[in-house]
């Protein structure tokens, strides 16, 4: 178990980068593809489907392809990992003149393993270089420019962000793989959103690369440009409120320790790898028991599934604003890169993202996820004795935490994924919402211009200006392994109880606990806030010397439930949404919450039917589904830039110790120094 080293100084610091491509050849089954190995696939692919005037071949989706746990799991636990680990392969999802492709290409042989084309629903993930052709295509789009001229407005101020439009009942042969292009005024701004330009309907045909559809429906007025900064140049004073300036550093450096891509601190143990779609995947998480002497199994894979944003105006601007962020966009592929000591503190350690092209070149986001250690005044555990006479005790020990986190904006928002691990053996997931909001033009400046019984869809926040209402849904894939892959879900009911009459006792109730265990899908599925219940999941093979089950407990953050109507097309397409906890069993398919084709989907490949099979969870290898929820109405507050609106979750060790492992744990040293040597970067 190694000690935790952490001192305050206020002082300068330095960073550290560590860039996946230099790293040597993969050592660990969840390394992601190495920029050689991506170059390898671009090859290799290249040969089979060779590209020519009349044979479009793109790269929509470039990952490892998923290891079989059995092997993965044997070569783990093997000594020092000397079982040979299963092979490494690539998954490929493809567009090929108008199809879906899969395929998997396997690196030891240097070839193509498995191709079959998709015949399902949905379209697969958007890449960058096709949403940014499109924008291309409609600047030179000649009803466009006679738009914009009738509009007076100037072409070269005028920006877009592309949107997925979704899915409303149409069929498969007329759900063609097409965006929605929404086009934004600048002229005096760079918060392109607060500036929406509406009434036109823009629709890209993305197979064809044309513009497919083109309205001009109305003017709409526009929102001002006053206002809308948020650069911290180009404010005026008064500025405020005013913070300090500091740096929390570690002489010693940092108190964990980067092996590739394993991740060594206090009692933890974990791997950390980036994916195009999912942002940080973390793997293999185990705990240190010093009862024990070893390391023992927690979380075998944990990572972001899907996120579902619905905005609630049915209007024709926007009705089809019902985003599944991950799916549709890439939560990796839009995450940018961190800033040091803003995004991250000093002593951070950064990661670079690598990840395939459309055209399977690598292509790299630097900085893209950060690990550091987190002081933040908090306490770990304490306890003051003054009973005792003559002799008053005080012990208290700061707590210290490792993040692991990444920053992905998808179009206005920003979102900040944490994934935390404390000395205690919890791991908290933690999700920030900042950005700039998604508005709409009204011609009000004031409520009491409303009219009576309209329904603006939302709170003015500046003149002529809505923040459109709109909910966020952060889905979580959680593949726990606690003590082994032997789990099983627990829902242990707090019950009133009346005092039995035997009991000489003034107090008329109490509550108990009642503890089920759920045997099929269908038990396990939880909508938070109903009724008190202890969510836990045991290995009830595994039990402390006082005859508990060992086992990790679900502490929610605050809840919020889908409000659409469930036969709405977009809540059928994130009926994933519909319980703030599943349980399934383990299925390496069964990966993305809104299905592995979510662009234009039918709500048929979703996390909500794999259940519908209500197969046996008791003493399986299971995965908990969580999902954070928040419900947005926007104040005056959140404009013109919004500041982090929070949630999350817990996973807490429950009889998993057989007493608190923190226990022994030693202060940590703080110390303050006001004279330095700062270091180059």
């Amino acid at each position: 178990m190694a000690p935790l080293h952490f001192t305050i100084l206020i002082l300068f610091s330095f960073v550290i980068v560590v860039s996946s491509s230099s790293f040597t050849p993969p050592r660990h089954p969840f390394d992601p593809l190495t920029e050689t190995e991506l170059k390898l696939v671009r090859t290799i692919i290249n040969k089979s489907y060779p590209v020519g005037p009349n044979h479009k071949f793109t790269f929509q989706y470039v990952g490892l392809n998923e290891p079989d746990k059995s092997l993965v799991l044997s070569w783990y636990s093997s000594p020092n990992h000397t079982i040979k680990p299963p092979p490494r392969q690539a998954f490929v999802i493809a567009r090929d003149n108008g199809k879906t492709r899969e395929i998997v290409l396997d690196f030891s042989s240097r070839a193509i393993v498995s191709d079959k084309i998709h015949v399902g629903n949905g379209y697969p993930m958007l890449t960058n270089d096709e949403q940014e052709a499109s924008t291309e295509l409609v600047v030179k789009f000649k009803p466009f420019l006679d738009s914009v001229a009738k509009r007076g407005l100037n072409v070269s101020e005028i920006v877009f962000t592309t949107s997925t439009i979704g899915w409303y009942g149409e069929t498969k042969a007329e759900t063609e793989r097409v965006i929605r292009l929404m086009p934004f005024y600048l002229d005096g701004t760079v918060n392109m959103y607060l500036r929406p330009i509406e009434g036109m309907t823009i629709i890209v045909n993305l197979d064809e690369m044309k513009v497919s559809e083109f309205k001009d429906r109305s003017m709409v007025t526009m929102p001002k440009a006053n206002g809308t900064e948020y650069r911290i140049s180009k404010l005026n004073p008064p500025f405020g409120p005013t913070l300090h300036n500091a740096v929390l550093l570690q002489p010693d450096g940092p108190g964990f320790k980067v092996d590739g891509h394993i991740v060594r601190w206090a009692n933890w143990e974990f791997h950390i790898s980036f994916d195009v779609r999912a942002g940080i995947v973390i793997s293999l998480a185990s705990l240190f028991d010093t009862d024990v002497n070893k390391y023992r199994q927690v979380l075998y894979k944990g990572h972001l599934s899907e996120m579902f944003i619905p905005y609630m105006d049915p209007t024709d601007d926007w009705y089809f604003i019902t985003y599944l962020d991950c799916g549709d966009f890439g939560c990796g592929q839009c995450a940018v890169s961190l800033q040091p000591y803003t995004d991250c503190p000093a002593g951070a350690v950064f990661m670079d993202g690598i990840f395939a092209g459309q055209d399977g070149t690598p292509a790299k986001i630097p900085k893209v996820m950060c690990i550091f250690e987190k002081y933040a005044g908090d306490i770990m555990w304490r306890h003051t004795e003054a009973e005792i006479p003559n002799l008053e005790i005080t012990e208290v020990r700061p707590d210290v935490s490792l993040v692991a986190r990444i920053v992905t904006t998808v179009g206005n928002y920003d979102y900040i994924v944490d994934y935390e691990f404390k000395p205690s053996g919890s791991i908290k997931m933690g999700v920030g919402l900042t950005g700039v909001l998604e508005v709409k033009p009204v011609e009000y400046i004031h409520t009491s211009e409303i009219k009576l019984g309209e329904d603006i869809h939302g709170t003015i926040v500046a003149d002529n200006t809505v923040g459109v209402n709109h909910d966020h849904f952060v889905t979580f894939r959680l593949d726990l392994d606690i003590d082994g892959t032997e789990n099983s879900f627990v829902r242990n009911e707090l019950v009133t109880t009346r005092s039995p009459k035997s009991v000489n006792t003034p107090r008329k109730t109490y509550w108990t606990t009642k503890p089920k265990t759920a045997k099929t899908e269908a038990e396990a599925r939880v909508k938070l806030g109903l009724k008190a219940e202890e969510l836990v999941v045991v290995n009830p093979n595994r039990k402390t010397k006082h005859g508990n089950e060992v086992g990790y407990r679900l502490l929610h953050g605050s809840t919020a439930g889908p409000l659409l109507a469930q036969d709405d097309f977009p809540q059928i397409r994130a009926a994933f949404t519909n319980y703030n906890v599943w349980i399934t069993p383990y299925n390496r398919s069964e990966v993305w919450a809104g299905g592995l084709y979510a662009d234009r989907s039918q709500g048929d490949d979703t996390l909500a039917v794999w259940s519908q099979r209500n197969r046996k969870i008791e003493k399986e290898d299971i995965v908990m589904w969580y999902t954070v929820g928040f419900h947005h109405v926007p104040s005056q507050e959140d404009y013109p830039t919004m500041p982090t609106l929070s949630g999350g979750f817990e996973l807490r060790p429950t009889n998993f110790f057989e007493r608190n492992p923190v226990l022994k744990t030693k202060p940590v040293k703080v110390t303050s120094a006001r004279k330095c040597t700062p270091k180059n970067d």
